[in-house]
């Protein structure tokens, strides 16, 4: 079974995830960033993962390093439950529309870490969701994960549409790539 236990307590946060790749899509426990869960749920959902999450945050000053730690804590957990990667299809993109938003995710579960994220938001806010931290939640995953991602979000007038298309299409992308094909690791190397 591909799983993963991570803690992690700083000043800021205290966080415990449990995570497994292979899961019913479900995600228990709250950030308290109302927004935030929708996403994450959402994540779970079109990822197949799931997602038990126990944590405080310094939510009194703002939702950036609560967002930011998740996906710290959460790329961690993929690493760890990825293993050496073998048998993996290890890449994967997936368009996802969201009414008038469309937005588009390639991954490579590559060992190197790389995100290209191409997109804007209007407004400054969703509810208690800062939209800078769309990027900030992908670069801590992609950074501790240690896989390559390439997010695109193609145009879009709503940003609740845009940023809930970011998170399904990165999902979807990587429920394609952690699918096992076979027994071997997916490179000329040998190795990943």
């Amino acid at each position: 079974m591909r799983t993963a236990q991570i803690t992690r307590k700083t000043k800021e946060t205290d966080i415990e995830l449990y995570l497994n790749l292979d899961g019913n899509g479900k995600l228990c426990g709250s950030t308290q960033i109302g927004f935030f869960d929708h996403m994450l749920s959402a994540f779970c959902t079109h990822s197949g993962m799931d997602i038990t999450l126990n944590m405080t945050g310094d939510i009194n000053v703002d939702c950036h390093h609560s967002i930011e730690d998740v996906g710290i804590v959460l790329g961690k957990a993929f690493a760890e439950a990825i293993g050496d990667k073998a048998g993996i299809a290890r890449f994967a993109s997936e368009y996802v529309p969201m009414d008038e938003a469309l937005a588009f995710a390639a991954i490579d579960i590559s060992g190197r870490s790389y995100l290209v994220f191409n997109g804007d938001f209007k407004a400054p806010m969703i509810g208690d969701y800062d939209t800078q931290m769309t990027i900030e939640f992908f670069r801590a995953f992609v950074n501790n994960a240690a896989v390559t991602l390439h997010i695109d979000i193609r145009y879009g007038e709503n940003d609740h549409h845009k940023t809930e298309a970011v998170y399904k299409a990165a999902a979807r992308a990587i429920k394609q790539a952690i699918k096992i094909n076979g027994t071997e690791i997916l490179s000329s190397k040998g190795t990943l």
